[in-house]
């Protein structure tokens, strides 16, 4: 039966005034659980008003009017689609291409020299501004014709079909500077006008798949000339990371490099890599 809205303050177990929905702690505590249980996220306290904006979402849309209702509703399907919507709610999308630029000149120097099959994992790829860049820069420093593919994945499938469409805003393609807009993308028009779309043959070079960093098995089959796990790591625990880590380890190639956000260090985590530079590590036993 439908809850009425009060104007009652104080229980976070009731409605606020300003508010349609019913977050309780517990609920917001099950939330966390779950989110943690599934993709590995911590959420922090502060997050609780970030939960009910975005959870908020997927409660009415199953017009519900409680979170208890809905985390009910969701646990009875422990294999639906709505755990994909749920997890998708509780990523967070902040990239953009060539982000963190320090890192493209020593990929070039890692790579140029190699004769056999390049190989990259963006580890998390979003809504695929960082894997188009990746094979951008590959394509600069070995060419058109090279042998290199960019394996890019993330666990939010919503991110995941915006980049495999390649499809972006001008104000955000016009960044970049000339020479790789004119290389690099197609300048929309008609209905298009305002966007770009990343060329046919870039996008071919990078594959999207659906992946779980937490989850018992990778499908990937690959040894790694780098892997890109940049602004992830810091959304789960330490022993999250070092258990990502110790798999991240045998599927990068001696000589790869693996490169971190800017805000985060992995040095103290696990004994499997050592640091080189600004947040890029090799393997600890090269």
């Amino acid at each position: 039966m439908p809850i009425s809205p009060t104007a009652a303050t104080g229980d976070a177990g009731r409605f606020s005034p300003d508010r349609d929905l019913m977050l309780s702690d517990a609920d917001f505590a099950r939330i966390r659980e779950l989110i943690y249980r599934r993709a590995g996220i911590v959420l922090a306290e502060h997050k609780k008003d970030m939960v009910y904006s975005r959870i908020g979402r997927r409660v009415r849309k199953h017009g519900l009017v409680r979170f208890q209702d809905y985390l009910a509703k969701l646990e009875q399907d422990s294999g639906g689609p709505e755990w994909e919507a749920f997890t998708n709610a509780l990523t967070t999308n902040l990239t953009a291409f060539f982000r963190e630029s320090h890192h493209f000149p020593l990929l070039a120097d890692l790579v140029r020299e190699r004769r056999g099959p390049v190989r990259i994992w963006s580890a998390g790829a979003s809504t695929g501004e960082e894997p188009y860049s990746i094979a951008m820069a590959l394509a600069e420093v070995l060419g058109d014709k090279a042998d290199f593919q960019v394996l890019a994945t993330d666990i939010d499938t919503e991110a995941l079909d915006r980049a495999r469409r390649g499809i972006y805003p001008m104000d955000q393609v016009g960044k970049l500077d000339e020479r790789r807009r004119k290389r690099f993308f197609q300048k929309g028009s008609g209905a298009r006008s305002g966007f770009a779309r990343v060329r046919p043959e870039v996008a071919a070079r990078v594959r999207f798949q659906t992946l779980n960093l937490v989850a018992p098995k990778w499908p990937v089959e690959d040894r790694f000339d780098a892997i890109f796990c940049r602004n992830v790591m810091i959304y789960f625990d330490k022993g999250t990371q070092a258990r990502i880590l110790d798999r991240f380890a045998p599927l990068l190639k001696h000589d790869g490099l693996l490169f971190a956000g800017h805000s985060e260090s992995f040095s103290y985590i696990s004994d499997r890599f050592r640091l080189r530079g600004q947040t890029v590590y090799t393997l600890a036993d090269r």
